[in-house]
């Protein structure tokens, strides 16, 4: 593997469930032979994250976003695609393998009060991985780790139990946990929205700083773009499981394409009550992710709204700028056949 190619890589990733509400249904579908409603949380979906390199994932809940990190994970099994990991795809670890995947890529989940187990304490959360994976100097990690996330000094920590530890501590406690094996990739799914804003202000500050001096790479997955620009280099804009935007964060930001993006960026708070700006008005609901609209999923929502929307999309780069959106504002029409639409991945960096 060369220092150019990406460390983590989605190949037209997938993950679907099954939409049968009970047990019996489950078991009568079976009987008539008759395949059960899927939900397809996240849809073809390809990414591509280098080395050092922190990327966003933005959308509504509900559009696939946290599934697609524990898919990352491994907790959830793809329904098609392929995840690459160091140049290896894998569907083809065995145990071995996925523990050092598990060593090499961690997660941080969404709420600190409930991620940490109240019956250990700080020193016995962060020796469970070190054990876990063989590391012999697990005091010194231990110490020197908690001064990484500045809970310093640790000795004031180490013996704190989670409800001894402000919202803002236990999260800190939480990146300790992922950062202690000294992984090459974190998975960070919404890690400040159960913060308070001055709380997640100093935590955003921290996620920044371990990824610019430690070389780690991240996939950042929040709602909130606020958060997501002022941390990642990139940013994928999903809407109902597939990714409709991508660009760096300075052209989603400063030039946004899709009309879903563009109302994600008018929603965006300006600390200023004398500000006036355009509100953002988005009809409707998301579709169901059971029964998908046909073509384009935003298309029941969209002001934009055209007859070509009952198509699907191609992911196009309107400006030769590494900008590329699902929207069939930005390209001709005349020879469009949807049945020949390239997928996100076939055009992916």
């Amino acid at each position: 593997m060369s220092a150019d190619d990406p460390v983590l890589e989605l190949r037209n990733l997938s993950k679907h469930f099954d939409a049968a509400s009970g047990l019996r249904e489950k078991v009568t579908n079976q009987l008539l032979r008759r395949e059960s409603p899927k939900i397809r949380a996240v849809d073809d979906v390809s990414l591509s994250l280098s080395e050092n390199q922190v990327q966003g994932v933005i959308g509504e809940s509900g559009c696939g976003k946290s599934t697609l990190l524990r898919t990352l994970i491994g907790l959830y099994e793809p329904t098609g695609g392929e995840l690459v990991f160091d140049g290896r795809s894998t569907a083809s670890f065995d145990k071995d393998d996925w523990k050092e995947f598990r060593r090499r890529v961690r997660i941080i989940f969404q709420d600190p009060f409930n991620s940490l187990n109240p019956k250990f304490t700080v020193r016995n959360v962060l020796r469970e991985p070190l054990a876990i994976h063989g590391f012999d100097d697990k005091e010194e990690r231990i110490r020197r780790t908690l001064e990484r996330v500045e809970l310093d000094p640790p000795e004031q920590y180490l013996d704190r139990y989670q409800h001894q530890l402000s919202g803002g501590e236990k999260q800190r406690v939480s990146i300790a946990r992922a950062l202690i094996t000294e992984p090459d990739v974190i998975l960070a799914d919404e890690p400040v929205s159960m913060l308070d804003v001055s709380t997640q202000a100093a935590v955003l500050e921290l996620l920044d700083d371990l990824s610019t001096n430690l070389g780690v790479s991240m996939v950042y997955v929040s709602h909130d773009l606020s958060t997501v620009s002022y941390v990642c280099d990139r940013v994928n804009v999903m809407y109902l499981g597939r990714v409709v935007e991508r660009a760096d964060t300075k052209d989603i930001v400063g030039d946004p394409k899709h009309p879903y993006t563009q109302a994600l960026i008018k929603a965006i708070p300006v600390p200023d009550p004398l500000h006036d700006r355009e509100h953002t008005e988005l009809r409707g609901e998301p579709g169901d992710p059971v029964d998908m609209p046909v073509g384009c999923r935003f298309k029941d929502r969209c002001p934009e709204r055209m007859e070509i929307c009952d198509q699907k999309p191609r992911f196009v780069d309107p400006d030769a700028d590494e900008h590329r959106v699902a929207c069939h504002l930005y390209y001709d029409h005349d020879d469009h056949d949807s049945s020949m639409d390239p997928t996100p991945a076939q055009v992916d960096d």
